[in-house]
């Protein structure tokens, strides 16, 4: 099993920026991805971002390319999600997801955080 922690939501306004942070902890990371996925109230989960934990490669989603930055730390077990010029339209719940990068991109993972709430005022 893995148990990931997510950390570093908030409100802000609109132009403003946050760092989401995703602790995993429990059996090795390696071999997988991990992702942020968020889902807004009455909308379907969005894929977000992922990287591959070992190798680092990095997929976003094309509309928030450029703005929103994944990355990770290995020694800590830590993954880090950081979003610029934040707006209304990212206001979410995002959730920290684990598994192989085209089950995250497909917004499904093997294991789940319990989400942080991400809120942009305009």
């Amino acid at each position: 099993q893995v148990q990931l922690v997510e950390s570093g939501g908030g409100l802000v306004q609109a132009g403003d920026s946050l760092r989401l942070s995703c602790a995993a902890s429990g059996r090795s990371i390696t071999n997988y991805a991990m992702g942020w996925i968020r889902q807004a109230p009455g909308k379907e989960r969005e894929f977000v971002a992922a990287i591959t934990w070992s190798g680092g490669m990095t997929w976003y989603a094309d509309s928030l390319k450029g703005r929103f930055t994944i990355s990770r730390d290995n020694a800590r077990n830590t993954g880090y999600l950081q979003m610029n010029s934040l707006k209304s339209e990212d206001t979410a719940v995002y959730l920290c997801a684990v598994g192989p990068v085209g089950k995250i991109r497909s917004t499904e993972a093997n294991f789940w955080g319990q989400g942080t709430q991400v809120t942009v005022s305009s």
